[in-house]
């Protein structure tokens, strides 16, 4: 009986929240059988158990997707054209992940904005950035001014857009396509993240007692 060509890509992480993780839920399959892509969509990855209430990590490979679909009777080749390891991330439902989300991102935004404002204020405080703008508008008018002067104004509109131009987004509003820099910076540290679960679980399967 011949095989039948299977081809699957497995992100690098996939995040569920069900329980029972199947191949369909981590992985894109392909098959010119549409029966066999059936089963191996069905095929059962892990399952997270009842008892657990808050968000874990599974890290699996390749190989040992390709023993489970071996013990379920497929007689199957599996071209793999994903990652070689990859992480399921359990989220107990939807609701709770995204109101986490939400309180983690008021959160960092507070900090980013008050963190940035003190730091600006102390820099401007150091600099004596107010009696260089005095002198400036005193030696370009000859008045020494007694007040906030249109320095000041064009200073503050200025370090706002260069904020929002670096930083390419404002709300749903972005200037180019391009990825702004907190997406790269969030995308590499969920790249970095998802490695150190990778090698930390590698290490552990490849640790012997010595004792």
């Amino acid at each position: 009986m011949s095989s039948e060509t299977v081809y699957l890509k497995i992100s690098q992480i996939t995040e569920v929240y069900e329980r029972n993780v199947s191949v369909k839920d981590i992985a894109e399959v392909h098959c010119q059988n549409p029966a066999v892509e059936a089963k191996i969509k069905t095929v059962r990855v892990t399952s997270f158990p009842e008892h657990v209430r808050k968000s874990m990590f599974y890290v699996g490979s390749i190989m040992e997707l390709i023993k489970k679909l071996e013990q379920a009777g497929q007689n199957v080749e599996i071209n793999s054209l994903g990652e070689t390891d990859f992480v399921i991330k359990y989220m107990p439902s939807p609701l709770a992940g995204k109101t986490f989300q939400w309180i983690k991102t008021a959160f960092v935004c507070a900090v980013a904005f008050f963190g940035a404002g003190f730091a600006i204020m102390t820099f401007n405080n150091d600099a004596s950035v107010t009696d260089v703008f005095a002198k400036l508008y005193e030696a370009m008018t000859g008045i020494r001014p007694s007040g906030p002067t249109i320095l000041e104004l064009s200073y503050s509109i200025g370090l706002a857009a260069g904020i929002l131009v670096f930083f390419n987004h404002f709300a749903s509003w972005k200037i180019t396509v391009d990825p702004t820099p907190i997406e790269v910076e969030m995308r590499l540290y969920e790249e970095n993240l998802n490695k150190a679960l990778i090698q930390n679980h590698g290490r552990k399967e490849r640790s012997i007692d010595v004792s």
